[in-house]
């Protein structure tokens, strides 16, 4: 399956159980008199808009390049992942900001009935398990804004642990428990919520890979059959994608032709053992040459 059609399996099997969830949701918190999970709902809802945020950067990041756009469009992906990001960041400052008006307001609240805090339990499970399906894609496909997508689902698990916490307090005499929850997955929410917008950002700036794909790069070219040293490598994130810039060191008294299949061999290694690898670029020093 290629990656967009993963991505867009994922996100339409997430949008039709967060629409059956926020809905069930919805209908507890209103017949279990629990505003909590009425919240909580429109929270499972907003889930949906974040997943169509994925499919569109998804599908233009897959597009082929075009006369506009030789390098392909897949940065689109990354801006996603941003606007992903800032989604879940307000997410969680409401919870935060909420949670404090509700400490400082005091006040008291009717006790939730079973049911809404039945649907907690529920969206809990479904929510944690939308977490690691979407995550697992997500990994699968090296993909920003699916992941981003992913932290969605993880916030509204840790979203529905708070109304939990909360009907549950409010069920023993203690309503404050809600908003001192409330306050903890806000910090929670908004740390996923930086990751993710830095991951973003370091995928736009062309940062290199980590260390150890590039040692593992080095590794490989080295060991390519004419391939006297490696003189210098330079990758650069592309969306989800990898460049790379090499200069190997080969025998100079080669012909060009010769000098030519080194170089074929070394992109071909490259982009068959490092599937992330869109394009690599190889220029052939003289071994020995100073540069």
């Amino acid at each position: 399956m290629s990656e967009k059609k993963l991505a867009m399996k994922v996100s339409v099997v997430t949008i039709v159980i967060n629409a059956l969830l926020s809905a069930f949701k919805l209908f507890a918190g209103i017949v279990g008199n629990s505003a909590a999970m009425v919240s909580d709902a429109v929270h499972s809802a907003s889930d949906v808009l974040s997943t169509f945020v994925v499919m569109a950067g998804v599908a233009v990041a897959n597009k082929e390049s075009d006369s506009t756009h030789r390098y392909g469009h897949e940065k689109m992906e990354s801006i996603a992942g941003m606007l992903l990001a800032v989604l879940l960041f307000v997410t969680g400052a409401g919870i935060g900001v909420e949670g404090m008006k509700k400490i400082f307001a005091g006040g008291t609240i009717r006790t939730p009935s079973m049911l809404a805090m039945a649907a907690a339990v529920i969206s809990i499970a479904v929510k944690e398990w939308m977490y690691w399906y979407t995550r697992r894609a997500a990994k699968k496909i090296n993909s920003g804004a699916l992941m981003a997508d992913a932290w969605h689902h993880r916030s509204d698990a840790l979203s529905s642990i708070g109304s939990f916490v909360g009907i549950f307090g409010a069920r023993l005499g203690y309503p404050v428990l809600d908003s001192v929850a409330s306050l903890v997955i806000c910090v929670f929410i908004i740390k996923a919520a930086y990751d993710i917008f830095m991951d973003a950002v370091d995928k736009l700036v062309d940062k290199s890979c980590d260390d150890e794909t590039v040692k593992q790069m080095n590794g490989l070219i080295s060991r390519q059959q004419g391939v006297m040293g490696v003189d210098e490598i330079r990758t650069r994130l592309f969306g989800n994608k990898i460049y790379v810039d090499v200069e190997i060191s080969a025998d100079g008294s080669q012909s060009l032709y010769e000098a030519h299949e080194i170089a074929q061999r070394v992109h071909d290694a490259l982009e068959a053992n490092f599937t992330s690898v869109k394009h690599c670029m190889v220029h052939v020093n003289p071994y020995g040459q100073q540069h």
